[in-house]
């Protein structure tokens, strides 16, 4: 006896498998691929640092996520701290560098004591648009 209503066949079964699957293919196709920013370390201390000296380092830059990540801008907090992204796009799954330069004695002899600068990173990540690196370092009098 066949019938609308009896078991389902075996190649109902197999076309709706087909169906289901090409469906979530499809959608995963049409899914926007997102960039994910992330930094190495989010802050270091550069420890003690005499007046006048000028101190570079630089920090890994990751994309975390399936998208290009474009960094779009990178600003300090201070005209004593430069800072640049290299390279600017990063592929999934790809590394770069924050590459920041701190000149302890960009506000003349007299500044010493601890600090703290911060670098901002302008992103095409849509949930993070901006990252930030801090760093600290503890300014000592010309001549220490």
């Amino acid at each position: 006896m066949s019938g609308c209503c009896g078991p389902a066949s075996p190649r109902r079964f197999l076309l709706v498998l087909i169906l289901v699957g090409a469906a979530a293919a499809l959608l995963a196709a049409c899914s926007p691929k997102e960039p994910d920013i992330r930094l190495d370390q989010s802050q270091i201390d550069l420890g003690q640092v005499v007046n006048g000296d000028v101190r570079s380092f630089e920090v890994a830059l990751l994309n975390q996520g399936d998208g290009d990540l474009v960094i779009e801008s990178v600003s300090t907090s201070c005209g004593c701290t430069s800072a640049q992204a290299v390279p600017t796009t990063l592929g999934a799954g790809e590394r770069g560098v924050l590459q920041v330069t701190f000149d302890s004695g960009a506000h003349g002899p007299e500044e010493h004591g601890q600090v703290m600068r911060q670098v901002f990173i302008a992103s095409n990540d849509p949930d993070q648009p901006e990252a930030e690196f801090r760093f600290t370092a503890d300014i000592l009098p010309p001549g220490s």
